[in-house]
């Protein structure tokens, strides 16, 4: 997937109190699968499903699957020389990188360190950041903040995951979701406000609605490391939460619903994200949706979303743009920007 460039932030603004997005980018595998190739998959184990059933209730039409030797950092790869191409800037330049993803391509080093030697960059802060599909939203509110307080100056901030790699292909109820992805903004120091606001929460009394119960002992996995979700219980909480921190963050910015030209929730499933736009009072055109050809990719849903609008014109310099996450931890947030 390419991608298309914004107009440039100011250039490494000494003491610049504010960040700005200049360039997005995104990666997706080559393998695509329809929801009727699924559906093969689940009639060979016995197990019945529709093409029909999994639009009705998830909106999703197809997703992509990484071959077995590609990890995070690959996709990630990708999406990110997309991003640098857009902004006008070299891997050099970069002096921050944060990666979040659930699906790392080993338990350590981070996937942000083995993303940095594979863009040939040495020496900047490199992390992952864990809050599974709400993960964007968190790495781009840590960027925002080091930006501010003159940490860094040039931030590449990646969503990347290989969600495949962790399904139960034997519960159609979640299976049928996923899909891997990654997509990039590079963050820049600028004089004029890009990021207006972030609202970050988490509830881990929810832990167990969504959740991949395994874990590495010995040289053994212990528990079950697959995906288990109480999808009506996530629904519940979804889009009340969603509501809320996008109200919270218009507050802080001293904005209103009227102002947001754009709405890209976390791609999950089509309905909670109409819910959300109608919560709002914002028109179904003013959604960014791609989670019928993308699936839900996890914390890769909204930069793959958010480079898919910029790539295809929709969204320019001078819109205002809602991004808001939900994932599990239970985790949530929201970030009003301005192109």
């Amino acid at each position: 997937m390419t991608s298309t460039a914004l107009p440039s932030a100011a250039n490494a603004v000494t003491g610049a109190r504010f960040s700005r997005i200049s360039g997005t980018g995104s990666y997706l595998p080559p393998r695509r699968l329809s929801n009727a190739d699924i559906v093969a998959d689940l009639a060979q184990r016995g197990i019945e499903s529709s093409d029909e059933w999994i639009v009705e209730r998830t909106g999703i039409r197809a997703r992509h699957f990484a071959a077995p030797e590609v990890n995070s950092s690959d996709l990630a790869l990708e999406a990110s020389r997309h991003a640098l191409e857009a902004a006008g800037r070299a891997a050099a330049d970069i002096d921050l990188i944060i990666v979040a993803t659930s699906t790392p391509d080993m338990v350590f080093p981070s996937t942000a360190c083995i993303l940095q030697r594979k863009l040939g960059v040495h020496g900047c802060p490199a992390f992952d950041v864990q809050a599974v599909c709400s993960g964007f939203v968190y790495a781009l509110t840590v960027a925002d903040a080091m930006i501010r307080s003159g940490s860094a100056r040039c931030a590449l901030v990646v969503g990347t995951e290989v969600f495949s790699r962790i399904l139960d292909f034997n519960d159609r109820t979640t299976c049928v979701l996923f899909g891997d992805g990654a997509g990039a903004v590079i963050l820049e120091a600028s004089e004029q406000p890009g990021l207006l606001a972030t609202d970050l929460h988490a509830d881990g009394r929810h832990v167990d609605i969504l959740c991949t119960p395994g874990t590495v002992s010995g040289g053994e996995v212990l528990g079950q490391p697959l995906l288990k979700m109480d999808g009506q219980a996530v629904f519940k909480l979804a889009v009340g939460v969603l509501e809320q921190a996008a109200r919270a963050v218009l507050a802080k910015a001293g904005r209103s619903e009227a102002d947001i030209d754009w709405l890209i929730p976390h791609q999950a499933n089509i309905r909670i994200m109409n819910g959300t736009a109608r919560k709002l009072k914002l028109p179904l055109e003013k959604l960014v949706v791609t989670v019928d050809e993308h699936g839900n990719t996890s914390a890769a849903s909204i930069p793959l979303a958010l480079d898919h609008a910029v790539r295809s014109g929709k969204i320019g310099r001078g819109d205002t743009v809602m991004l808001e996450g939900v994932g599990g931890g239970f985790t949530w947030g929201a970030v009003l920007l301005d192109f």
